[in-house]
């Protein structure tokens, strides 16, 4: 069921640490994380309840898509740690994420053009133009089955701490000093007090683990 996040904005006001993924799943440059070829592999079952009610109270507190669409992509990562199903990369288990995100109406942006291919653009185009329509079309049963059995015989590497961390590396390596920078300041914006707080205790922890080790 598509929830039409832009009807319920109308009715309600609407890094390169394993800790930045691990935390919020906020992935940076989440766009560009969609790799080409997994366009008609991201299919699988709809968003679980607590899920869509995450991202909906991201939605209320102004956040952006990005974050948003990080609810759906911490919701992957919990299935394939637990066996539900696996996936081929960690790219492959943010595409599947970022997909229901955007089927379930989050506004978030289509790669831009030169990023990804043609066809994985064409696929994220889709998937925002039917989370938007607030259509109740119903995915084929026959194709999820075959999709979910696909990413079943995957292993579940992807979603390990060290996977997560390697792809947050790679990912803020090439967006640049300056972008990493202007993401950092938005989320201390948006975080708020509480949010920075805990971050910052979380952070503390991280580093006092690392040292031990």
């Amino acid at each position: 069921m598509t929830l039409g996040w832009h009807q319920a904005a109308d009715r309600n006001p609407l890094s390169t640490t394993t800790a930045n993924v691990m935390n919020s799943y906020r992935i940076p440059s989440i766009p560009s994380a969609l790799p080409a070829g997994y366009a008609e592999k991201t299919e699988v079952d709809m968003p679980e309840k607590e899920t869509l009610e995450r991202a909906h109270e991201d939605a209320r507190e102004g956040k952006s898509p990005s974050t948003q669409a990080g609810e759906f992509v911490r919701e992957e990562m919990h299935h394939i740690r637990e066996g539900k199903h696996g996936a081929s990369s960690t790219k492959q288990a943010i595409a599947i994420g970022l997909s229901k995100a955007r089927r379930s109406g989050v506004k978030l942006a289509a790669p831009r053009k030169g990023t990804v291919s043609a066809k994985t653009r064409k696929q994220a185009t889709r998937d925002t133009r039917k989370g938007q329509s607030g259509s109740r079309h119903k995915t084929s049963a026959t194709r999820s089955r075959a999709v979910r059995g696909a990413l079943k015989r995957k292993g579940r590497s992807a979603a390990s701490p060290t996977a997560l961390s390697r792809q947050a590396h790679a990912t803020a390596t090439r967006r640049g000093a300056t972008a990493r920078h202007r993401s950092a300041m938005k989320a201390v914006r948006t975080k708020g007090t509480r949010g920075r707080s805990q971050a910052a205790q979380k952070a503390a922890r991280t580093r006092r683990a690392h040292s031990r080790g």
